[in-house]
C-alpha cells in the first residue's frame, strides 16, 4: 500500500479507504440480534482483509444504518493506533441533535474517539450556515474535539462547486470528502482550493458514481485498454498528488483486489494515462462533435433559474456520457434519481418539456436551439422508474 500525507491532519493516509456503505446489513438501525451471522462474518472478513492489506482508513456514517454497530464488533479487536476511523453526522439545524447523533455513532463503534468526524452533507448555502453559525454543528464538533472524542474535523458534500469552495474558504475544516473522477471533473476548483488550505482530500465513490466501473460497457473497456476502466480511473485520480485517498465501497473482501492492482502501477501512471486519455477524448469528440464537446456547459442556467427546476447540466452530462462511452445503465440510474435525491442530487427530470418554455433560461447558451431536443431525447433514452438513494439522510 502507498500512503500520502492527509493535509494538515498530518495523518499517513492510504491511497484507498474502506468505505462503510456496502457491506452492512440494513440502512436503518436494528437490534444487534437481528443482524444475520453470515452478514457480520462477511463484514469482519472484509475489514480484516482491508487492514491486513494496508487499507487502515475505515469510513462510515450515522446515516449508513447498521454499519457503525457492525463495525463496533470488529474495530476494537485491532490496535487502536493502527486505525484511522472516520464517521459522518448529517447537518442538523438543532446542534444538540447533532451531538446526540455523534454520541450514538461513538457508542455503536465502541471506541473512545474517532480520528475524523465529517459534518455530512454540506450541499446548500443553508446547510453551510447551519454548520458554521455560532452555536451550530461546528461549535459542537469543536467541543467534541476538546473532549478528546474527535481528532480532526472535515465535511462531506454532494453540493455545487461554489458551495464547496465557500465552505473550504471558511478555513474551519481539516479535510473534505467530495466527488471528482474522470467522468466528472467539475469540482477541480474545489480540489485546488482545498490544496491551498492544506486540507486532506478524500474522493467519494470513484468506482460507482464514477461510472459503475465494476460493470463497464465494452466500449469503455476497449478505450481504457490495457487498463481496466476501474484501474484507469484510480490512476487518473491518484496521478493528481493533491488527491490523497479514494473510497472503495467494498461489499466483500475480493472487491479490493482490482484496485490493489492500481497501487502497483502508480509510478507508471505518467506513461500509461496519456494514450488512454487521448482515446477517450477522441471518442467523445467523434460522437458529439468538437464544438459541443468543448462548449456544451457554457451559459447553462442554475436549477433555481430553470422552469420546472430541470437539472439541465446533469442531464446533458449524462447524455454526453451515454453517447460517447455507451454508459447507458449508469446514466439511467443517475437520471432516475432526479426528483428523488433532495439536496443530495437536486433538480428534476426533463419529462415535462411540453409544459415549459426554456428559451429565456437558455439565452446565454451557444446551443440554446438544440438543447431542448437533446433533453427530450435524453428523457426518452433514460426515463423509467424512479430511483431512491441507497442512503436517505
Amino acid at each position: 500500500m502507498q500512503y500520502r500525507r492527509f493535509g494538515r491532519t498530518e495523518l499517513s493516509m492510504p491511497v484507498f479507504s474502506c468505505g462503510g456503505m456496502r457491506y452492512h446489513y440494513k440502512w436503518q438501525d436494528v437490534p444487534l440480534n437481528e443482524i444475520p451471522l453470515d452478514n457480520q462474518e462477511n463484514l469482519e472478513k472484509t475489514i480484516r482483509y482491508s487492514v491486513e492489506g494496508g487499507i487502515n482508513h475505515i469510513e462510515t456514517a450515522r446515516g449508513y444504518g447498521t454499519s457503525e454497530m457492525q463495525l463496533g464488533l470488529i474495530l476494537p479487536k485491532f490496535p487502536r493506533e493502527k486505525l484511522i476511523v472516520q464517521t459522518k453526522v448529517t447537518v442538523q439545524p438543532n446542534a444538540h441533535k447533532f451531538r446526540e447523533e455523534f454520541e450514538t455513532s461513538l457508542a455503536y463503534l465502541q471506541l473512545e474517539y474517532v480520528d475524523l468526524l465529517s459534518i455530512h452533507g454540506i450541499n446548500t448555502w443553508e446547510l453551510l450556515e447551519d454548520s458554521i453559525r455560532p452555536g451550530g454543528c461546528m461549535d459542537v464538533a469543536r467541543k467534541l474535539q476538546a473532549e478528546g472524542k474527535v481528532r480532526f474535523i472535515g465535511f462531506s458534500t454532494h453540493g455545487p462547486t461554489d458551495v464547496i469552495v465557500k465552505t473550504i474558504e471558511t478555513n474551519q475544516f481539516d479535510y473534505v470528502n467530495l466527488h471528482w473522477y474522470y467522468i466528472n471533473q467539475i469540482n477541480l476548483p474545489a480540489i485546488e482550493a482545498a490544496k491551498l488550505h492544506d486540507m486532506g482530500i478524500f474522493i467519494i465513490s470513484p468506482s460507482d458514481k464514477g461510472g459503475q466501473l465494476y460493470n463497464p460497457p465494452q466500449k469503455l473497456i476497449d478505450l481504457c485498454y490495457p487498463l481496466s476502466p476501474m484501474v484507469f480511473n484510480d490512476l487518473f485520480c491518484l496521478s493528481h498528488p493533491q488527491v490523497h485517498t479514494l473510497s472503495l465501497g467494498a461489499a466483500k473482501p475480493e472487491d479490493f483486489n482490482e484496485h490493489l492492482n492500481a497501487v502497483q502501477l502508480l509510478d507508471k501512471a505518467d506513461g500509461l494515462l496519456p494514450p488512454i486519455l487521448a482515446r477517450l477524448e477522441t471518442a467523445a469528440i467523434n460522437q458529439l462533435g468538437e464544438d459541443w464537446f468543448k462548449t456544451w456547459h457554457v451559459g447553462l442556467p442554475t436549477i433555481e433559474n430553470t422552469p420546472g427546476n430541470i437539472n439541465i447540466y446533469v442531464i446533458l452530462w449524462l447524455w454526453n456520457l451515454a453517447q460517447a462511452y455507451n454508459t447507458i445503465e449508469y446514466c439511467k440510474m443517475r437520471y432516475n434519481l432526479l426528483g428523488n435525491g433532495s439536496h443530495w442530487f437536486p433538480g428534476q427530470k426533463a419529462d415535462r418539456l411540453d409544459e415549459l418554455d426554456l428559451r429565456r433560461c437558455l439565452a446565454h447558451s451557444p446551443h440554446a436551439a438544440k438543447i431542448p431536443g437533446i433533453l427530450k431525447a435524453a428523457d426518452e433514452l433514460f426515463g423509467g422508474e424512479s430511483v431512491q438513494r441507497l442512503s436517505k439522510e
